[in-house]
């Protein structure tokens, strides 16, 4: 993300010194301590220089600064366009991003202080890079700390995205938030065919009980929905199944359904494309040529897909993920998945 590249380059690394070894996040990855491990994962502290993020892209997202807990991800979703991160470490190889997770240290101490820099009205996005609840939250708790610093606040604008129930455990203070705060809760929920899901996200709870977890946070109140994303064109982009997942999001009690298309960079493009290798070989050919020279689907595809979320959330009475849709030359702006790639939005309109 451009904000984690700007941070780079303030730790030296514009003007490295030849010899010198590792600089900036890749020198503070390399001095972190080892704090355990998993079946194919390590764990290792990390004590970054800040958490709260400015988002510096200038195309119009929808939130001013985000913040991830950690660096890595477990769940190892097949389609995850964050595994670039690993990258600033000097970590070429995408596997890497969801077998070596880092904990960020003192990120309850580091929020309280950076939260002067946030103005009135702008939006903080909580889970934009890892999932703030992926399974070593149990224990380490980094994203309840957060939450707990929120939860003394006022006048906030707050979204938090995740594909786990374990947001379950903090319902406690998210209530609390909410009261005082403008809370939206994403919970990402790909496709409800369990089998599909265990591959396609291996390490993530079952589709079912993230359903569950979404009626559960709106018993308490809060207001969640569901986020279908990425679509992934042959085998969830149809509209029987978009109108399957909207009729199990209103089932839920979903406040919104939103939907975006698959986008590929150069850090998943390897990765996805070889889970459709494996599992649908019938559509390697159709995604090699709609992805083979591009990140992006097309601007028609684009339109199909927003016109069928449309319809979806309409005829089952959901909302739209945001209450004001913004408007641009008169139609409504959908935003796609990009949106949590600052930066990435010209590719997107071009391509």
């Amino acid at each position: 993300m451009g904000e984690e590249k700007a941070k780079t380059e303030r730790a030296g690394t514009l003007f490295p010194i030849f010899g010198q070894g590792p600089t900036g996040i890749a020198r503070l990855a390399a001095e972190g301590e080892k704090a355990g491990g998993g079946h194919l994962v390590e764990f290792r502290m990390m004590e970054p220089r800040s958490l709260l993020n400015r988002v510096v892209s200038k195309r119009g997202i929808y939130f001013d600064w985000s913040i991830n807990p950690y660096r890595g991800c477990e769940f190892g979703c097949r389609y995850c366009y964050a595994r670039y991160t690993h990258e600033f470490m000097d970590k070429r190889d995408p596997e890497q991003f969801e077998r070596e997770i880092y904990i960020k240290q003192h990120a309850a101490w580091l929020l309280r202080q950076e939260l002067k820099e946030v103005r009135p009205g702008e939006q903080i996005a909580l889970g934009t890079a890892t999932d703030p609840y992926q399974p070593i939250e149990r224990n380490a708790r980094v994203t309840r700390s957060l939450l707990e610093v929120f939860a003394e606040r006022q006048g906030l604008r707050l979204g938090i995205v995740t594909k786990s129930t374990l947001i379950e455990r903090d319902i406690d203070l998210l209530v609390q938030i909410a009261r005082q705060n403008r809370l939206t809760l994403h919970l990402t929920i790909t496709t409800p065919d369990a089998k599909l899901a265990r591959i396609l996200e291996p390490r993530a709870p079952r589709p079912d009980l993230r359903f569950r977890t979404v009626e559960r946070l709106r018993a308490a109140g809060l207001r969640v929905g569901i986020l279908c994303s990425p679509l992934m064109p042959g085998i969830t982009d149809t509209p029987r199944a978009l109108e399957g997942m909207a009729r199990r999001a209103k089932k839920a009690g979903a406040s919104f359904f939103a939907a975006q298309p698959l986008f590929l960079k150069p850090c998943s493009k390897p990765v996805f494309l070889r889970f459709i290798q494996e599992n649908f070989p019938e559509l390697e050919k159709a995604y090699a040529a709609r992805y083979g020279d591009r990140a992006f689907v097309s601007k028609a595809y684009q339109e199909r897909v927003g016109a069928l979320v449309r319809a979806v959330v309409k005829k089952h009475g959901l909302e739209h993920r945001y209450n004001e849709v913004p408007e641009r030359e008169g139609k409504p702006v959908w935003p796609v998945q990009a949106e949590l790639w600052p930066g990435a939005g010209k590719q997107a309109r071009t391509a």
